[in-house]
C-alpha cells in the first residue's frame, strides 16, 4: 500500500504541494485542483504537471476531474462528461497516472430511474478508460446517491466493469450512518483507491479530526485491506487547521500504520 495524499486540500500550488510531499515521507498525489484554484484537471498546465512530477520522481497515484457529481437522471449533464472524459484520459496517459476519481452521482430521483442510469453513465465510462488502460474508480461521499460501502458495492455489481471499482471512504460512509467494517467487507476485492480521513460524530454534526485521531478505526480499515490483497493508494485528505502542521502529523501516522501491518503480516 502506498501513502499518497490529496494535495488541494492543502495547496493547489503543484512545486508547495510537491515540497510538503518530499517532507512528509509519502510516495505519491492525487490531483484535483492544480494551479489556481479554478485550474481543475484536466483543464491545466500537462507539460508543466509532467515535468515537475519527473522532477520530483513522484507518482501521481489518481487525478479527480470532478465527474459525475450531478444527479444520474441528468441524463445530458453525464452525456457530456462523457463526452469530454478523453481529455482526463489522455491526461493520465500523458502523465501515467492510473487511476481516475469520479462521484457516485447525487440523489433526488426516483430509485430505479437513477439506478439505471448510473449504471449506463459508469459502464460507459470504464469502456472509455480500458482503452487507455485505466480504472475508473468511484468514490462513495455522504450527501450522495451511494453514500456507504454497501450502497457502492450493489453499484458496481450492476455495472459489472473490470475497469469500474470502488474508491473507498470510509469517513465518509460513517458520516453517513454505516460502521466502515461493514463497508469495506461489503467492498472486499473491489477496491481500487482508499481516500483517508477521520472524524466524529457529535451532538452538534460531524466533527472533522486529524487521521487516526477519529472513530472511523484505520489500524483495523488498513488490517482489513492488507488481508484483501489491496496494494493500492491511500491517499490522505486534510480537512482540520493548521493544515500543514496536521498534515505532517497525519502522514507520519499513516507511514507508521502501514509499517506496522507490514512487520505483522
Amino acid at each position: 500500500m502506498l501513502p499518497v495524499w490529496l494535495t488541494d486540500t492543502v495547496t493547489s500550488d503543484l512545486g508547495r504541494a510537491l515540497h510538503y510531499t518530499l517532507l512528509w515521507g509519502l510516495q505519491g498525489v492525487e490531483l484535483r485542483a492544480v494551479g489556481g484554484d479554478d485550474d481543475r484537471v484536466p483543464h491545466v498546465n500537462v507539460a508543466q504537471i509532467r515535468q515537475r512530477l519527473a522532477d520530483a520522481e513522484m507518482l501521481p497515484a489518481a487525478v479527480n476531474p470532478g465527474m459525475f457529481a450531478g444527479p444520474a437522471a441528468g441524463r445530458a449533464l453525464w452525456l457530456n462528461e462523457l463526452a469530454t472524459f478523453d481529455e482526463t484520459l489522455r491526461l493520465c496517459s500523458q502523465i501515467e497516472c492510473p487511476r481516475v476519481i469520479v462521484s457516485s452521482f447525487a440523489g433526488g430521483a426516483e430509485a430505479e430511474v437513477a439506478a439505471e442510469a448510473a449504471t449506463q453513465a459508469l459502464r460507459r465510462a470504464g469502456e472509455a478508460a480500458a482503452e487507455y488502460g485505466i480504472t475508473v474508480a468511484v468514490l462513495n461521499e455522504v450527501g450522495m446517491a451511494h453514500p456507504t460501502g454497501q450502497a457502492l458495492a450493489a453499484l458496481l455489481d450492476a455495472v459489472d466493469h473490470p475497469f469500474v471499482d470502488a474508491a473507498w471512504h470510509p469517513a465518509q460512509a460513517m458520516r453517513a450512518g454505516e460502521d466502515p467494517a461493514v463497508g469495506l467487507a461489503a467492498l472486499s476485492g473491489r477496491v481500487a483507491f482508499v481516500r483517508c480521513a477521520d472524524g466524529q460524530p457529535t451532538p452538534h454534526g460531524w466533527e472533522e479530526r486529524p487521521f487516526a485521531e477519529g472513530e472511523v478505526g484505520w489500524e483495523a480499515q488498513v488490517e482489513v485491506l492488507h488481508e484483501q490483497g489491496y496494494q493500492g493508494p491511500l491517499s490522505l485528505e486534510i480537512n482540520v487547521e493548521p493544515r500543514p502542521k496536521v498534515g505532517l502529523r497525519s502522514a507520519t501516522r499513516l507511514i507508521r500504520l502501514l509499517r506496522s501491518v507490514r512487520r505483522a503480516a
